[in-house]
């Protein structure tokens, strides 16, 4: 592991039906996660998937990459853009890519994601620390 290298890509199709299937999961049953009504009454375009279900599908670019998830040491990141879920069969593409920004000299590696939906990024500075 180098500082620069490029961790795979990732794309996900996110659909409704994943929403349903989070909210149960997660017991997060916002109505904004699936009602459109209500999701355009409170300003949002659409229906928004989870913050926490964006977060974890861009974990799974360091998870994947890794192969072995004890050594991720702590992931974190800011939601600061919906990712807007259409009522169809394709759902709403997330992107995203990483890159290892940092080694420490303990061997524990800064890994900076970029999570993008509609060519906007939705999570702000999204960081995980590995075990190098």
């Amino acid at each position: 592991m180098n500082v620069g290298d490029e961790l795979p890509s990732l794309q996900v199709r996110v659909t409704r039906e994943q929403l349903v299937r989070y909210a149960g999961a997660a017991l997060d049953f916002n109505p904004i996660h699936w009602n459109e009504r209500f999701a355009k009454e409170v300003g949002l375009p659409d229906v928004i998937a989870h913050g926490m279900l964006t977060m974890a599908l861009a974990g799974r670019v360091v998870s994947d990459w890794l192969g072995d998830p004890s050594r991720l040491l702590d992931f974190s990141a800011r939601f600061t853009r919906p990712v807007a879920v259409p009522d169809d069969a394709e759902g709403a593409l997330v992107e995203m890519t990483g890159k290892v920004g940092a080694i420490s000299q303990d061997g524990v590696a800064r890994v900076d994601l970029v999570v993008k939906f509609d060519g906007k990024t939705v999570l702000g500075k999204p960081q995980a620390l590995v075990r190098a």
